[in-house]
């Protein structure tokens, strides 16, 4: 076969680039070493009850913009449930918050949050913010990865942040969002999420209704199918062909080869030292093999549980950490997909990062996962479980350590005709399903440039507004 370009993975980065080459008229055809699309944002069937379930966390929020606009442009934007009040519902040991999503313009967003927070923490501790808070403020691009070298606990000790505050908010905060202790996150990785929670209004929480992968997977194989391409499973690429330093094609397992003038790896870490290392045998690729193996995978343990009867009127809550902990995140699905309204509660549940007891057995899981759920709520303590499983994810997200940021990868490689794309290269993003759809979009505005056809795709990452705006240094 000789398409137009190739991309090696179908997660969310592969398809939005897929997509956008194929609606740009480029047959595409899109390489899968899996059995089905979507990676680490897919879906699977529970075989007892018949429901798709999604592995892993995956919440949207309103920040999300490239991985909307590609939904829209698939007709599914309608399918994601958006909950606007409250932003979260928060529980820890003295008990549960409810914390809205003040529409004021920042950095006032926070001034409604204060009363709640501080029935936590103390003015002390919430005074103990404001160094930190201006140098959030003052930071750019450029001024915030200078904080790569540093680790995100030590340095929030040198801006002079209380403990208390410390323990409360930023441990359970940034495992939540990036997956990782604060004694192993990059301080940069951590600042540029402070910098936009200051900065930005108005955010919040979308849940799909149907099971996340239809939200785009069938659209986007249809749309690569009726432009020419293909899109085949089943189909590991083993080695990069280089001639002299141009992309020539790729060569599969099972013997096959396939040549191409473009080519896009939207492929994670671990599988892209491999390929740009000893597999492709190319001198210019061996700086990215490094880079890709410096990344260390944050896993993931997902959890469902059935129920005999609705246990809450919530859609969605999150739990504080505590070192005996399992689960962050919660979700009531019955409270979300259309096709499970009115009936018992089914309960999904992710411990991520440190949270991810890999050693313990699935029973345990469950049973932690049931203790947890009884805690919040009290309706549950009266139910009894029907059904419930375990799924685990080696990798939700790679792991933003120290030196992390330095090192994401820009799309396009020293190999002509040759580009990257995934969550973790460099997108100004923290890793997500944003940050892939946003990597996705950019190498396909790269392969339209190389193949004449040059088009604006990508949403620029969110920047601070207001007042926030105002003050950051040039």
């Amino acid at each position: 076969m000789s398409p137009d370009a190739v991309v090696v993975g179908a997660g969310v980065a592969g398809l939005r680039c897929a997509l956008a080459l194929a609606d740009a008229g480029l047959r595409v055809v899109v390489l899968e070493a899996g059995a089905m699309a979507g990676g680490r944002a897919s879906s699977w069937l529970d075989d007892t009850t018949g429901l798709q379930v999604d592995v892993g966390p995956h919440v949207l929020s309103s920040e999300h913009r490239n991985f909307m606009a590609m939904l829209k442009r698939l007709g599914t934007a309608d399918q994601v449930l958006w909950q606007r009040r409250p932003m979260i519902t928060l529980h820890d040991g003295p008990g549960v918050l409810r914390m809205p999503s003040p529409p004021l313009r920042p950095p006032l967003r926070g001034l409604p949050l204060l009363p709640r927070a501080l029935t936590r923490l103390s003015l002390r501790d919430g005074w103990s913010h404001l160094r930190i808070a201006w140098r959030a403020a003052r930071l750019n691009e450029r001024t915030l990865r200078e904080l790569d070298v540093e680790e995100a606990h030590a340095y929030l000790r040198e801006m002079g942040v209380r403990p208390a505050a410390v323990e409360w908010f930023w441990r359970s905060a940034m495992l939540a969002l990036l997956n990782v202790p604060l004694e192993q996150c990059s301080a940069a990785s951590m600042m540029r999420v402070f910098r936009l929670m200051l900065g930005r209004s108005g955010y919040h929480f979308g849940f799909p209704r149907v099971a996340l992968s239809q939200l785009y997977v069938p659209g986007c194989c249809r749309a690569v199918v009726r432009s020419g391409g293909q899109v085949l499973f089943g189909a590991r690429v083993s080695r990069l062909r280089i001639p002299y330093g141009r992309i020539a094609g790729v060569e599969l397992e099972d013997g096959h080869f396939m040549d191409t003038a473009h080519c896009v790896l939207a492929v994670p870490p671990g599988e892209m030292a491999a390929l740009a290392g000893e597999s492709s045998g190319e001198p210019l690729l061996q700086p990215l093999a490094t880079a890709a193996r410096y990344f260390r995978p944050s896993p993931c343990i997902s959890t469902y549980v059935w129920f005999d009867r609705p246990i809450t009127q919530e859609r969605f809550w999150a739990r504080t950490w505590t070192p005996q902990g399992l689960n962050t995140d919660f979700y009531d699905l019955s409270r979300i997909r259309g096709s499970l309204d009115g009936q018992p509660s089914v309960i999904a549940a992710n411990a991520i990062g440190p949270m991810a007891r890999g050693d313990w057995p699935d029973g345990r899981i469950v049973e932690q996962t049931v203790q947890e759920v009884k805690e919040f709520a009290p309706l549950a303590r009266q139910a009894r479980v029907l059904h419930a499983r375990v799924h685990r994810t080696p990798m939700a997200i790679p792991q933003p350590r120290p030196g992390t940021e330095a090192l994401r990868p820009a799309n396009a490689t020293p190999v002509r005709g040759l580009w990257v794309a995934g969550d973790w290269t460099d997108t100004a993003l923290p890793c997500s399903m944003e940050s892939a759809a946003r990597s996705g979009a950019l190498a396909a505005e790269a392969v339209l440039e190389a193949a004449g056809r040059p088009h604006q795709l990508s949403i620029a990452a969110p920047d601070t507004r207001g007042f926030m705006r105002l003050l950051r240094a040039a």
